[in-house]
């Protein structure tokens, strides 16, 4: 009896949070692929309009920003393996560009990847991998 009282109340709670977490959801705004599509346009003709990304403001403000930008798109490419035994990384800051290459353990033949990064707007000037 104790167990079928028990099922109840986690199926009742259970709709209760599932019920309850769907009214949370339904009360967002959804602008949708054409309001998607519209903006696409917008910044394509004029990107200049209401745009942070500039010549002059710097969007990649330090390394830890830089790694969270650049390491998904080397692990995608390169295997999360490859990168992470190029580290630690040499990481030269220019002033509006980062060039972040892997190191090699001396004496051990290999190649690294080379990402040179825009800080003003992360766009990705280069990708490589050396043999």
């Amino acid at each position: 009896m104790k167990y079928k009282i028990f099922l109840s109340i986690l199926f009742l709670s259970g709709s209760f949070l599932n019920f309850s977490f769907g009214q949370e959801v339904s009360k967002r705004s959804i602008l949708g692929k054409e309001n998607a599509e519209y903006q696409l346009r917008e910044v394509i003709a004029n990107n200049k309009l209401h745009n942070i990304i500039n010549s002059e403001n710097i969007i990649i403000k330090n390394q830890d920003i830089l790694m969270k930008i650049i390491e998904p798109i080397l692990f995608d490419i390169y295997g999360n393996n490859n990168i992470e035994n190029q580290k630690p990384y040499e990481i030269n800051n220019f002033e509006n560009h980062y060039v972040v290459n892997g190191t090699l353990e001396k004496n051990k033949k290999g190649g690294t990847f080379l990402i040179i990064i825009d800080k003003r707007n992360c766009q990705i000037l280069k990708i490589t991998h050396g043999k």
